[in-house]
Formats: C-alpha cells, sequence, structure tokens
C-alpha cells in the first residue's frame, strides 16, 4: 500500500517515545507557528480484524498530538496541517488475534502544508507517514484510547521531522 521505505522507517521509530521531547526546546523551524490543524478520516482503509475508529476519535486523538507537539512554536508566520487517516489497523485482543510475542498498530497517512501569507500549499505532493507501533506480549495490553494515543504522537514526531528537513519553507525569503 505504501513504500517499504516508509515502514521501515516507522519501524525504527516504533521503539521510541515520540512525547520524550516535547518539555525540551523544538527544533529550529524558524517563522513557524502552527494556524490551523485539520484532520480528515472519512474513509480510511481499514486492516482485517482492527478495531474501529471514528473519524471524531482520529480527529481527536492527532489534533491533540499535533497540538502538544507545534503548539510549542512561536514564530511570527502561520502555517497550516492538513492531515488525511489513509489506512490503520489497531490491534485488537478481542478481535481473535492470538496472542503472539509482538502485536502491531499501524497507521498511514498523508500530510499537506499550507503557507497562510503566501496562501498556498508548500509541498506539491501530500507527504506520507507511516506509523507502525509493536507492543510485546508481556504486560497489559494497550486500551483503543492509548494505541491512538500513541500512533497520533509517533505521527506527528515525523511530521514535525519532515518539516525539518525542509527549512526553506520558514526563512525568509518565502517563496
Amino acid at each position: 500500500m505504501k513504500s517499504l521505505a516508509f515502514l521501515a522507517a516507522a519501524l525504527f521509530l516504533a521503539g521510541c517515545d515520540p512525547r520524550s521531547d516535547l518539555d525540551e526546546k523544538p527544533v529550529d523551524l524558524g517563522a513557524f507557528k502552527l494556524g490551523h490543524n485539520l484532520v480528515v478520516a472519512r474513509k480510511p482503509s481499514v486492516g482485517p480484524g482492527s478495531m474501529k475508529v471514528t473519524e471524531a476519535e482520529w480527529q481527536a486523538a492527532i489534533e491533540g498530538a499535533v497540538d502538544d507537539r507545534f503548539g510549542r512554536y512561536e514564530g511570527d508566520r502561520l502555517y497550516h496541517l492538513g492531515m488525511s487517516v489513509d489506512g490503520y489497523f489497531l490491534t485488537s485482543l478481542d478481535a481473535g488475534v492470538p496472542l503472539v510475542p509482538s502485536l502491531k498498530s499501524i497507521l498511514l497517512m498523508t500530510v499537506t502544508l499550507w503557507d497562510d501569507q503566501l496562501g498556498r500549499k508548500l509541498n506539491e505532493e501530500a507527504h506520507e507517514i507511516s506509523v507502525i507501533s509493536a507492543f510485546n506480549g508481556a504486560g497489559a495490553f494497550p486500551t483503543k484510547e492509548r494505541l491512538l494515543e500513541i500512533l497520533s504522537a509517533q505521527a506527528a514526531k515525523q511530521i514535525e521531522t519532515w518539516l525539518e528537513e525542509n527549512p526553506d519553507w520558514f526563512q525568509p525569503p518565502y517563496e
């Protein structure tokens, strides 16, 4: 469905707590200040046996994670993030998934960044985000709400990394 490169990067990030750095100084994004934070999840592909998630649940989880991560930026230029949930699989022990050493949940998204002053999007093609979170079979299995929180926080961290890789968007002269 998505490229293997995205999956490999997501697997690497799966073991990291994406919120562990929220108390630290954010990465340098120049003039960035979060304007609109819009999430749609109208008709995502849903993996077989997945817990069902409503559009409102995705919106609340992702918008919250994006606000937590990008609300720290105090630049003087507004940028808007438009995000679409394209697919997901939330592991459910109740759905008959056998207990295995590692259970995975997946979130596939596309992201567009808009410059408010220029009145246009900055990335020609939507940026793809792939998040895979693995949970070992030991201990308590995360609730649906916790899975959404983890996947959303990891997606927000990947968006921040993508923005950091494009510093020209946030430094004059703006084009």
